[in-house]
């Protein structure tokens, strides 16, 4: 079997509190990179601006909390 692209689903899932919660995440910071955020992980491909993401996201980078209005 090959190796997910993003790693384990439910290791991700362990730094978030839904899937729904993690495209949202990721999707953010995603943009972000893209406007010229410095990435918080090492060895990573700066034109995968989502990859990126998802390996903050893996290591615990990136953090938010849920409120009414959306993720801060």
């Amino acid at each position: 079997m090959t190796e997910p692209v993003f790693g384990d689903l439910d290791e991700l899932l362990k730094h978030v509190d839904s899937k729904f919660s993690l495209v949202n995440v990721v999707t953010k910071r995603a943009k972000q990179l893209n406007n010229g955020a410095p990435e918080l992980t090492e060895n990573v491909n700066p034109n995968k601006p989502v990859s990126t993401a998802f390996a903050e996201v893996a290591t615990g980078k990136i953090h938010y909390h849920r409120t009414k209005e959306g993720i801060k």
